[in-house]
């Protein structure tokens, strides 16, 4: 299996406990679409190399020209923050309401 298959997993969210599936715009999943969630797994985008875990709550919203709209995750356990692509063209979009209050 391809590393870019395993990253694109479905899980459930250690937030709000949905059920969440993988992908299916050619991306993975990094963040739940329900309460937009994500955990510390990365040191750099992709890697799974952080030993952190930790919760990771989104707190804004930005536009990158050649990404699109990205969400700020900052870490609960130890302060990093990283963006991440908002899911759009996929089955579980992430949800506007919660995008919106960002």
């Amino acid at each position: 299996m391809s590393r870019r298959l395993k990253e694109n997993t479905g899980f459930i969210c250690q937030n709000c406990g949905c059920e969440v599936v993988a992908l299916t715009n050619g991306s993975y999943r990094n963040h739940c679409p329900f309460c937009l969630y994500s955990l510390h797994v990365d040191n750099k985008p992709g890697d799974r190399n952080s030993l952190c875990k930790g919760l990771m709550r989104p707190t804004g919203l930005t536009y990158n020209s050649k990404k699109g709209y990205q969400i700020t995750h900052s870490c609960q356990c130890c302060g990093v923050s990283q963006r991440n692509k908002v899911a759009t063209n996929t089955l579980q979009e992430d949800d506007m309401d919660e995008i919106l209050l960002l």
